[in-house]
């Protein structure tokens, strides 16, 4: 019997279509003598709707089709299944039951512990991280103050609300100052290196600030690395194992991998393994200029495998994220950036570089994800308790002539 996997994609993020074209990529992928693939696509504005024409890319192109012919539905738990129940018409009928979740989403409200929230409080089993990894994986001041905590390098750093900022700009900037520019500016929680600013003055770092402002309420500055060489890695696994892919080092005339470097490319590619005839604008994060492998001493291979573990691990990351690097050429100190726990494209061209398909890649994180849930529903989270009953027994009563 197949598995039942429920593909959730978009959401209201700012990535909303690079999750559109790393799920599309991901279904048309999947092994299907093991797995039925199931679309279930999130809309801007938080609606869900499942069908069959969610995978084919060029439907997105006009929202009305989705609208007409899938259907609007809702995930929860019934009866011991997982199901898809339009939430519309006279009949609201059970469409589909799933078995496992598969979430290949990205951003905030998404990626970043939200949806992961809602699937474990419903109890069924999903691909990738869990709650917290997903939260403490967005957030780059948290994910910075944990590696911090686990001496892992990276570069000097501080962070702030945009209300401290607003109240008080002399003070964040005094804090900035001990610093040494070139600074990058970032929102914490966004990703597609949405709102990023390099900063080579006061005068641009406000600029740079009060960008970042309008995605986050949280801002990162830090040191930009000189001499750049910008690398790479995907890990595998959980926190009991872990497996790493081939190293990239990223091509970009930037200072730091655009929006545009990861997703838009020049136009002129096909999502590999889509349904579709018309050309589109990306292939996702397959389409960044990449030498693949990295040129790298094995000392530095080495140490960037190494430090790339140990994040996933100190962040308690499940399934496949991506970690990157950076390195100064001239002093070959490697610094870790961050981390993406849903990656764009998943990655899978790291793993591809290692003789792995997109196709194993992808069993290989839904039985992670399996394990995961096992283990998850191993552990005692309840227990036997009559304190409700000695309440009832005496609080309920009185409350009684209150609630007249």
């Amino acid at each position: 019997m197949k598995i039942k996997v429920g593909v959730i994609f978009g959401g209201e993020s700012v990535e909303h279509e690079v999750s559109i074209i790393s799920a599309i990529q991901a279904m048309n992928k999947m092994d299907l003598e093991k797995y039925e693939v199931i679309p279930i696509y999130i809309t801007k504005n938080r609606e869900w709707y499942t069908g069959e024409m969610l995978k084919d890319i060029e439907v997105y192109q006009d929202f009305g089709l989705i609208k007409k012919y899938c259907k609007n539905i809702v995930l929860y738990y019934k009866d011991g299944s997982y199901v898809l129940q339009k939430k519309k018409g006279l009949f609201k009928s059970i469409v589909k039951e799933i078995d496992i979740a598969f979430p290949i989403v990205h951003g905030t409200n998404v990626e970043d512990g939200v949806l992961q929230g809602y699937l474990q409080s419903i109890g069924i089993p999903f691909v990738g991280s869990n709650v917290y990894a997903s939260v403490v994986g967005q957030d780059k001041a948290y994910m910075k103050d944990v590696w911090s905590s686990a001496s892992l390098p990276m570069t000097k750093y501080i962070w702030f609300y945009d209300s401290d900022y607003k109240n008080d700009q002399e003070s964040i900037l005094k804090k900035a100052s001990k610093l040494k520019y070139p600074l990058i500016v970032k929102p914490a929680c966004t990703g597609s290196s949405v709102g990023i600013s390099v900063c080579e003055n006061e005068e641009k770092l406000i600029e740079g600030i009060d960008d970042a402002i309008q995605y986050d309420s949280k801002i990162i500055i830090e040191e930009v690395v000189e001499n750049l060489k910008e690398v790479n890695i995907a890990v595998m696994g959980n926190y009991e194992h872990q497996r790493v892919s081939e190293i990239e080092e990223v091509l970009s005339a930037n200072k730091f991998l655009t929006f545009t470097d990861k997703y838009i490319g020049d136009g002129k590619g096909k999502i590999k393994g889509a349904k579709c005839s018309k050309k589109v604008g990306s292939k996702g994060m397959a389409s960044t200029n990449r030498k693949l492998p990295a040129d790298l001493s094995d000392k530095l291979r080495t140490q960037v495998e190494d430090i790339a573990t140990s994040a996933f691990k100190a962040l308690g990351c499940s399934g496949n994220s991506r970690i990157d690097f950076l390195i100064d050429e001239k002093t070959n100190k490697v610094y870790i950036n961050e981390i993406n726990s849903i990656p764009g494209s998943l990655a899978f061209y790291l793993w591809d570089a290692k003789d792995m398909d997109f196709a194993d890649l992808l069993d290989n994180m839904i039985q992670i994800g399996i394990k995961d849930y096992k283990k998850r529903v191993s552990k005692t989270r309840s227990f036997e308790s009559n304190i409700l009953k000695g309440f009832a027994s005496n609080g309920v009563k009185g409350m009684k002539g209150k609630l007249k």
